[in-house]
């Protein structure tokens, strides 16, 4: 009677044990719940894991595929331990955005080492042509990956700090308003704080900038993975965003390389106040109307925008005729007949405005 395959125990073991502290130290890494993704853990979990799935591949193949009692609970074990380890991290992590790509990169681990260990084991002439066929086609794919990472469309790396050029990128005019977010030291491990303030509320057009002070990079990613995408911003860089192109409402964003933190910013619809420049106000005369309403009372966060109606240029610039360095909070320059002018008002007062062309012509603005 032909006695059952029987598995390589003295393979499985440390197989076993290889396999499941590879994976838990890949899923724990990958996922953001331990502080390891920019420390090397990641890679040297990945080949913890590639090494624990030679072994245990070729112990469970030795022989044939097994049906014994000890590959079965063996089997039993990892998948236990695996699910474990994935359910208590999806626990702590409700949004990912890149599963797909996760589990790409399991696969890509899992299949080579099995394909490889059955080889080893069964066809050992076979082994060095087809692993040959493997190392070179995971040579190309990265290879291509990297290049068209950083030439390709919608590149991912790029030479320059990707923060930086995110800043230059949507660099405010002058008299847009930046609200500032601060990534704190720590930031990445569970309890702290993720982002000061977690929750931030401003209007359309505003500029949001992120800075990292935490020592690892970090990234500011919408939770779409669409909508917009810091890339790495380096300890010590920042992150700009230009809300004019956002819609009004609620977005969640998360860091991709630490998933566990994550962040809201409202977009509210803007304000706006209309003042204009009347025609005639370039000649000075009783009755005439300068800048009409001569007094404008917003709330803060308010746009003013000022509609040139005269058919010569004018300025709005701050401050009074009597100032000797007028235009400390804003000057348009000269505004052409039919063009605008805008400035956001957010800090609660009165600001004096007047044209630098003809004196006359003043106004204010009142921010309750």
């Amino acid at each position: 009677m032909e006695q059952p395959q029987m598995s390589d125990w003295d393979l499985m073991m440390p197989g076993m044990g290889l396999s499941a502290i590879g994976l838990a130290g890949v899923i724990l890494s990958y996922l953001g719940i331990a502080n390891t993704f920019l420390t090397g853990m990641q890679a040297l979990s990945g080949l913890t894991l590639f090494i624990g799935l030679v072994f245990l591949s070729a112990g469970i193949l030795s022989g044939g595929v097994s049906t014994s009692p000890r590959a079965k609970a063996t089997t039993l074990v990892i998948f236990g331990i695996a699910g474990s380890v994935a359910t208590y991290a999806l626990s702590l992590n409700k949004v990912i955005t890149s599963l797909t790509v996760f589990v790409g990169l399991l696969l890509i681990i899992v299949i080579p080492t099995i394909v490889l260990a059955f080889f080893s084991m069964k066809m050992p002439k076979h082994f060095k042509p087809v692993a040959t066929i493997f190392i070179a086609a995971m040579v190309v794919a990265i290879g291509s990956y990297t290049v068209f990472g950083f030439i390709g469309p919608g590149a991912q790396f790029h030479l320059n700090s990707i923060s930086e050029n995110a800043t230059n990128a949507t660099a405010p005019t002058s008299n847009v308003p930046v609200i500032s977010i601060d990534i704190p030291a720590n930031a990445s491990i569970k309890g702290n704080p993720s982002f000061i303030p977690n929750s931030v509320s401003v209007p359309k057009g505003d500029i949001i900038e992120w800075k990292n002070d935490d020592k690892v990079g970090h990234t500011v990613t919408s939770a779409d993975g669409t909508t917009w995408d810091s890339g790495i911003i380096s300890a010590g860089k920042t992150f700009r965003l230009d809300t004019s192109k956002l819609n009004a409402t609620t977005y969640q964003y998360l860091c991709t390389v630490h998933p566990i933190m994550s962040g809201s910013i409202t977009i509210t619809a803007p304000m706006f106040a209309n003042v204009t420049i009347s025609s005639g106000a370039s000649k000075q005369a009783a009755g005439q109307k300068y800048f009409d309403p001569q007094e404008s009372k917003v709330k803060a966060g308010t746009t003013v925008v000022w509609t040139n109606a005269d058919s010569v240029a004018h300025t709005v610039t701050s401050g009074n005729p009597s100032d000797s360095s007028p235009g400390g909070l804003f000057d348009s320059g000269l505004i052409k007949p039919g063009k605008t002018f805008q400035q956001v008002f957010n800090t609660a007062g009165t600001t004096s405005y007047f044209c630098t062309v003809h004196p006359w012509m003043t106004g204010k603005v009142t921010v309750g």
